[in-house]
């Protein structure tokens, strides 16, 4: 049979197998190797819900997918072109995600009748029985020859068997025409201090892999995606909760503030806290809490004391800081509180993504207590915004809500290393001269931004008192109605008063038109992907993102009005959407919503740009 090598665009492959089959680590591994080959990508790793969900069964079959391209990649990709399925589970959970031309690549020695059972197989014929019989079937026994492969490396047998995942990684990387020696280099950075013995065996069957799908007649052609042409600088390929954790360090540089984070552990949010305690030589400080209050009360407490303070945590730990994130709005204190959001409500599917925690952004908290919200839109954005939202707090003395989600915290993406010099010097506004009188006045204002000075204690003469009951300018406890009235609406203008210090909405398309296709947060590559897709049908439809959803972007009410219809597609059951409709009650807007735990498809969003077009 010849070989051929076919030139593509772009290609999706999706490892999956049990969470001992090492595929998150697979789909890393093949996910860096690209990057640094130089092709764009995005990932979705794609975890089990339950921590130790029996062996062999759907429920606890991990999943990791990895769209690369030639061009810039936006999203994961809806359908892959090869499925590497370790188990007859993770056959059954991801067959449906194979094109009608894909490779469907298993571990024939874990097909027999106990796996097929466990799995909820009810033939002996998988393939048929999902009816994906018609696809390439690469069925190759992957256990057998690991076996074989490191039969002399004097390792056990449990050990041979975790290497099953790089024979099957070099057997991708023939497919895919990948170079092996990045591979062979992680292998020997990981490895070498502590177990260097380890080192030559993987990469001997990693080569085996290779060799093996090289000599076997049923892989007739192979891929090969060139390089993109980016932009001219150093990359890294970064998730999101690494990028708001860099973003954060890099706001603490640009103001000179010590940085200190408290928090709880919670999925999918813990990543952050861990990139962040690494830092300790860029003047990070990490605690972490016992709970999720303990975590938000000693970031109020670092606030106080004058450090860059954030807290982490997701949908369920947000509930708990609600009381907390009270008193920092009450005495207007600087925090960033960053939600990786996932499907709830109460624990949900911890593993999952969704954008179901924006009402409780908006509005989960007791009283007249207003916060500025920003969400992040892809993994590398998620450094910039929290850049920002460090900024905002720091400058504008209020707590910020950072909302980021699952699949933007654990996905990744190229990363352009950006120069620390072409971003913005944070000033905070520190109280630095008493008043006329000799007093100092916590809560008198700035008149342009209605923000209040910043005293840290220990500075003499500037003693003023703090906590959750309210207060007049003076800082001395008032339970006037008229006092407290003009206090809630001044703390609510010095939040609206961000939108002056924010970018205004950009369009993308025409100006005007039937229908503006509206998104926030990590929607933004599946939207742009599908009004390309969309436009290139012969169709005109334009495209505005919502980086910044509280205050709204000045000009929003302008572009809103240039459409007759505007199609809001989220991943909850249409907060953003009912929220536009306070703010614009004339506006026609429309839903588009997934609640599955899933991003969307591509493809669903083109057929609801379609209908309503």
């Amino acid at each position: 049979m010849e070989h051929k090598i076919i030139d593509v665009q772009d290609v999706v492959i999706r490892f999956a197998g049990d969470s001992g089959d090492g595929m998150q680590l697979t789909g890393s591994l093949f996910a860096n190797m690209s990057a640094i080959y130089g092709n764009g990508l995005s990932t979705f790793p794609d975890y089990p819900a339950e921590i130790r969900a029996p062996q062999g069964t759907v429920s606890g079959v991990s999943g990791f997918q990895v769209h690369i391209g030639s061009e810039k990649v936006n999203t994961p990709g809806d359908y892959c072109d090869l499925l590497v399925a370790m188990n007859p589970a993770a056959l059954m959970a991801n067959a449906k995600w194979c094109k009608r031309n894909a490779m469907i690549l298993v571990d024939e020695d874990s097909f027999d009748e106990a796996g097929l059972r466990k799995a909820g197989f009810k033939t002996d014929n998988p393939f048929a029985e999902l009816g994906v019989d018609d696809r390439v079937l690469v069925v190759v026994p992957i256990t057998t020859l690991t076996e074989e492969s490191l039969k002399d490396s004097g390792m056990d047998i449990k050990a041979i068997h975790k290497c099953k995942n790089m024979f099957t990684l070099g057997m991708a990387c023939f497919v895919y025409d990948r170079p092996l020696d990045y591979i062979f280099e992680y292998l020997e950075s990981k490895f070498a201090k502590k177990h260097p013995e380890v080192i030559e065996p993987n990469k001997k069957v990693l080569k085996d892999g290779f060799n093996y799908a090289a000599n076997l007649q049923v892989i007739a052609d192979t891929y090969h995606i060139a390089p993109s042409h980016p932009k001219k600088g150093t990359y890294r390929n970064i998730t999101g909760n690494q990028a708001v954790a860099w973003g954060l360090l890099a706001a603490s540089e640009k103001s000179g503030l010590p940085l200190f984070c408290g928090s709880y552990p919670i999925t999918p949010a813990t990543g952050i806290l861990e990139e962040l305690a690494i830092h300790k030589s860029l003047g990070a400080k990490t605690l972490q809490a016992e709970d999720e209050i303990a975590g938000i009360c000693t970031a109020i407490g670092a606030s106080y004391a004058g450090n860059l303070a954030v807290t982490t945590t997701s949908g369920p730990g947000l509930s708990l800081k609600t009381e907390a994130l009270g008193l920092a709005v009450m005495a207007e204190l600087p925090l960033v509180v960053v939600d990786v959001q996932r499907a709830g409500p109460s624990t949900g599917i911890p593993t999952k993504t969704e954008q179901t925690d924006l009402n409780q952004a908006l509005y989960g908290r007791n009283g007249e207590c207003p916060i500025p919200v920003i969400a992040a839109h892809s993994p590398a954005n998620c450094f910039d915004a929290a850049f920002t939202a460090a900024k905002i707090a720091l400058e504008h003395m209020t707590p910020v809500m950072l909302l980021s989600e699952g699949f933007l915290g654990n996905g990744s993406e190229p990363w352009l290393i950006p120069s620390m010099k072409d971003y913005p010097v944070i000033k905070p506004p520190f109280a630095k001269s008493l008043g006329a009188d000799g007093k100092f006045k916590p809560f008198e204002r700035d008149p342009e931004t209605l923000v209040p000075r910043w005293a840290i204690p220990g500075q003499k003469g500037f003693e003023h008192r703090v906590g959750g009951l309210e207060k007049n300018h003076d800082g001395v406890l008032s339970s006037d109605p008229a006092n407290h009235a003009l206090m809630v609406a001044e703390r609510e203008a010095k939040v609206q008063k961000i939108a002056d210090f924010i970018p205004e909405l950009e369009v993308d398309g025409p100006a005007s038109g039937k229908l503006l296709v509206v998104g926030w947060g990590g929607t933004f590559g599946h939207i742009l992907s599908a009004v390309h897709e969309v436009r290139e049908a012969g169709m005109t439809v334009s495209r505005a993102h919502f980086d910044y959803i509280y205050p709204v972007p000045r000009n929003t009410g302008k572009v809103l009005a240039g459409f007759e219809k505007i199609l809001v597609c989220e991943l909850n059951s249409g907060q953003f959407a009912n929220y536009l409709r306070t703010l614009f009650p004339t506006a026609d807007i429309v839903k588009c919503n997934k609640v599955q735990g899933q991003p969307f498809l591509v493809n669903e969003i083109v057929d609801a740009i379609k209908e309503e077009l």
